[in-house]
């Protein structure tokens, strides 16, 4: 039977060992990702080591969305984290250039709501015609 629960062990393990990529890949593309390629092409730190930096910051936070943006010359990523029992979302921002967290916030789903809505007023806005 020693033999049997040594072949059973390594069996189990050898299974745990080939499945841990798949969720480990599951688990960084669980949230929504808005990264531009040319951004991407200007970061010098990746998306899941910012990832990492913005959920240590946030006490048992998910996190739900991130998105790459340049804010006023400065390569930000944004990141939003739910915390269970809490309303709206903690934003963690942290420089994709450094990688140091920049600014953290708690948004209400209010002000979230507001910024959507800007948002998405932006994007439809026609553009100048060019003569």
């Amino acid at each position: 039977m020693d033999r049997m629960s040594t072949v059973l062990t390594a069996a189990t393990l050898a299974v745990g060992a080939a499945l841990a990529p798949r969720a480990a890949q599951a688990q960084q593309h669980s949230y929504k990702r808005d990264l531009p390629a040319d951004l991407v092409k200007q970061t010098t730190v990746s998306e899941s080591d910012a990832a990492k930096t913005a959920a240590a910051r946030v006490k048992h936070g998910r996190i739900e969305a991130v998105e790459l943006e340049n804010e006023g010359g400065r390569l930000i990523y944004s990141y939003e984290l739910k915390v269970a029992g809490r309303s709206g979302v903690e934003e963690v921002n942290v420089d994709a250039k450094s990688g140091k967290v920049v600014s953290t916030e708690h948004e209400s789903a209010k002000s979230e709501a507001k910024e959507a809505a800007q948002e998405k007023k932006e994007t439809k806005k026609p553009a100048k015609p060019t003569r």
